[in-house]
This record gives C-alpha cells, sequence and structure tokens, in this order.
C-alpha cells in the first residue's frame, strides 16, 4: 500500500503537466477501447455474475453488478461527456488587487491523490477513473470483491488505450488495488502524506467502516432514504408516474425511493389507486395505522410498518408509506427520518412547494420531479464519482469541479508587509 501511495503521489505531479488537449485526447481513447472490448468486459463480469449467484446476492445487487453492451456503451458515453467538459483546474475563482498594488488570484487546483472504495457497480472503475483524471487527480481504485473480474478487465482496459494514445501519460495515474483483504484498505487511508481524500461508494455498512478507520478525510453519504411527498394539491396522475419511476425503475441505486408520505386530505381518493399500480410491480407495502386502515379493508396487501422502516434504505422493491397531515408534517417527518439524499414534494400549491425546498435537509430536493434525477448525467456534469451528503465540500452530485481545491497566487513588484 505504501509503494501503491507513493506512485499515486509521484503520477499526481505528472498530471499536473497535461493539458486539457492532451488529458482529452486519452478520455476518448479509453472510450473507444471500452466498445472495443465489450466482449472480454461481459465475460469478465460473467464470473462476477455467477459467483455473486451463487453467494445469494438478491436480484437488486445482482442488477448493479450487471454489465451488458447498454451499460459498457453508457461507460464509454460519459468517458466521452467527462472529455466534452470544460477543464476544472486553472479556473480563477476570485481576482482582486489590493491597495499596495499586490494582485491577488484564486484559482482551482487539483486534490492530488484520491482513494475511491466501492461496491458492486463495476462501471464506478470508469467513472471514477475519468473525473480523476480530468480533474488532475491521481486515483487509487478499491472496487468490491463480487465484481472483481469486471473491475479489472474495465481498469485494463482504460490504461492500455491512455498509454497508447499519449506517451507522456502518468502510467500510476489510475490504479487498482490487488487485493480484497480489508487491512490494505486500513494501511492505505493511514498513509497522510499521500492520500489526500477517500471516497467511499456503496452501503452504509461501507461508508461507516471507511469513515472509522480513515485518518484522510473523507467524503460519504451513508445511505440514500428517499422520500416523495403527495400533496393535497398534487395531480394524482403526476404522483403515480413519479412515484413509480423513483421506486421501481431501479429500486437498488441510492436516489430510489424509499418512503412515500401522502397528504390525508387526498389519501382516501388518491393511496388505493396507486398501492395497486405499486403491487402489480411486485412492490412490498409497508404502512402507518392509517395506511393500514385505508388499504386492508380494500383488500390490498400491506404490512404493519416498524420504527425501524422509517428510517430503511431497502434497495429492493419495499416501499413504507405513511399518512401525515401537511407539509409541515411531512417536512419533519423528512427531516427526521431521511439521511439529506434526495426528496421530492408533488403538488401545484406554488407556496407549500416553496416551503418544502426551502425547509427540507436534503442535498436535493425537487418539486414534482422524481428523486432519480440525482445523477452526475442528469445535472450535466457528465460521470460522477459520487453524492455526498456531508454540508462540508461538496454536496449532492460530485462532478468535475468537485474533484478540485483550491490557492491563491500572489503577483507583486517588491511589495512588502509594513
Amino acid at each position: 500500500m505504501l509503494e501503491l501511495a507513493r506512485r499515486a503521489k509521484a503520477a499526481a505531479r505528472g498530471l499536473a503537466r497535461l493539458t486539457a488537449a492532451e488529458k482529452n485526447t486519452c478520455l476518448l481513447a479509453m472510450a473507444a477501447a471500452l466498445e472495443r472490448d465489450a466482449a472480454p468486459i461481459r465475460a469478465a463480469n460473467a464470473l462476477d455474475m455467477a459467483a455473486g449467484a451463487a453467494a445469494g446476492l438478491s436480484g437488486a445487487l445482482l442488477d448493479r453488478l450487471k454489465l451488458d453492451d447498454q451499460r459498457i456503451a453508457g461507460m464509454a458515453r460519459g468517458l466521452r461527456e467527462v472529455a466534452a467538459l470544460p477543464d476544472p483546474v486553472g479556473r480563477v475563482l476570485d481576482e482582486r488587487t489590493r491597495p499596495n498594488g499586490l494582485r491577488l488570484q484564486k484559482i482551482s487546483t487539483p486534490i492530488g491523490v484520491v482513494v475511491i472504495i466501492y461496491e458492486s457497480r463495476p462501471n464506478v472503475t470508469a467513472d471514477a477513473a475519468s473525473l480523476c483524471f480530468k480533474s488532475g487527480n491521481a486515483t487509487i481504485l478499491r472496487g468490491g470483491k463480487e465484481a472483481l473480474h469486471s473491475n479489472q478487465a474495465i481498469a485494463a482496459s482504460l490504461l492500455a488505450a491512455a498509454r497508447a494514445a499519449l506517451p507522456a501519460f502518468p502510467g500510476d495515474a489510475i490504479q487498482v488495488v490487488p487485493t480484497p483483504d480489508r487491512d490494505a484498505i486500513r494501511e492505505l487511508l493511514s498513509l497522510t502524506q499521500y492520500v489526500d481524500l477517500c471516497m467511499p461508494r456503496g452501503g452504509e455498512g461501507l461508508i461507516r467502516a471507511v469513515a472509522e478507520c480513515s485518518k484522510v478525510p473523507v467524503i460519504k453519504h451513508y445511505k440514500g432514504v428517499c422520500h416523495v411527498y403527495v400533496h393535497a394539491a398534487a395531480d394524482f396522475a403526476m404522483a403515480t408516474g413519479i412515484i413509480i419511476n423513483a421506486k421501481c425503475q431501479r429500486p437498488g441505486v441510492c436516489n430510489a425511493l424509499e418512503t412515500l408520505l401522502v397528504d390525508a386530505a387526498v389519501a382516501p381518493a388518491f393511496l388505493p389507486a396507486l398501492a395497486r399500480e405499486l403491487r402489480a410491480r411486485r412492490v412490498e407495502l409497508r404502512g402507518d395505522p392509517a395506511t393500514l386502515a385505508l388499504l386492508q379493508p380494500a383488500g390490498i396487501e400491506c404490512v404493519p410498518a416498524t420504527e425501524e422502516d422509517w428510517s430503511a434504505e431497502y434497495l429492493d422493491l419495499i416501499l413504507a408509506v405513511r399518512i401525515v397531515h401537511g407539509v409541515g408534517e411531512a417536512i419533519t417527518h423528512i427531516n427526521q427520518y431521511g439521511s439529506g439524499h434526495s426528496d421530492s414534494i408533488v403538488t401545484a400549491d406554488e407556496p407549500a412547494a416553496r416551503r418544502f425546498l426551502a425547509e427540507v435537509d436534503s442535498a436535493a430536493v425537487y418539486w414534482n420531479a422524481s428523486t432519480r434525477f440525482t445523477d452526475g448525467g442528469e445535472f450535466g456534469m457528465g460521470a460522477e464519482i459520487g453524492i455526498s451528503t456531508d454540508k462540508i465540500g461538496a454536496r449532492g452530485p460530485m462532478g468535475l469541479a468537485e474533484l478540485t481545491t483550491y490557492k491563491w497566487l500572489g503577483f507583486g513588484q517588491g511589495q512588502v508587509r509594513g
């Protein structure tokens, strides 16, 4: 781990010498390589999928692990989108001239060496490598053992393409931790003289374990407990479409809906029909007493929710449902039980929506839209490296700009301080 980190630090210095055009040349070559190497990448992924099924991974987790032609094409598209974005390094963020003539500039700079620890989703290998590379950061990737073959195949394709496209490419700018040993991560995250930042992506257990053992700064989101609140002035058809998309499109991702709040004023007219739609899509419903009293007499299967359900990230076709009285109660519930990730209100009442947007304390808050939009690609950032629910530094989807820090430059003519 020490040697890995030392090489990454040296590579970060090499990255600082690359121009935007050189970085983009590498990224475009990497994108073409992923498409060209789709067959071996799929074959490597098939090994991981078979092992995952044998190990009893849930359907949602297997979906996160799976790579098909469409997802490989999506990784390549993400690389091209990153190449098309402006270089985030060297932007002038502030500029001023002091009364003594000293001119100051605040400019964006790379963070340095970034460790990415992630589970299940092998597309993170391409996303993280491309974003760190474009922003001038060396990256050390440590994927989960369940995606070992997939991650190695993707990284090999990226590195071979970059080296062929640009002789000046620092060969250690993208490295993969070669061992699944957890002690290796603890060692790596103790090397504060070489490693500048760690970003874990995965389940709450992984993120807490990393945050507790790391001696370097960690940007994290523990889990995605996302809400949709159907207000009394909601359009029922709109609300139904948003809820089904947020819950059912990809239930195993962090921006999927986990808790539905329905205003008591419209619950009798809205909730039974919605519940039938959800049950038809095999969604298990867990309701509060008011929800049970409404659905069970109508013959709609719904089990009692426990206190733990309100803060649960299911990552599966399970939905907690609660009836609330007004926007204030909805906001209180979300701020108490939510994870600060993504929450949405469905309403035609602008004052209610504005209050929700202002008072819900989350990284992304929506009015009449699905929580599934909390994503770097959907926000126009290109591929994202993660979604932060921290309040200091980056918050929400993290793209190129969020992978830079800054420094001050001073331009003088012999000024000295009196």
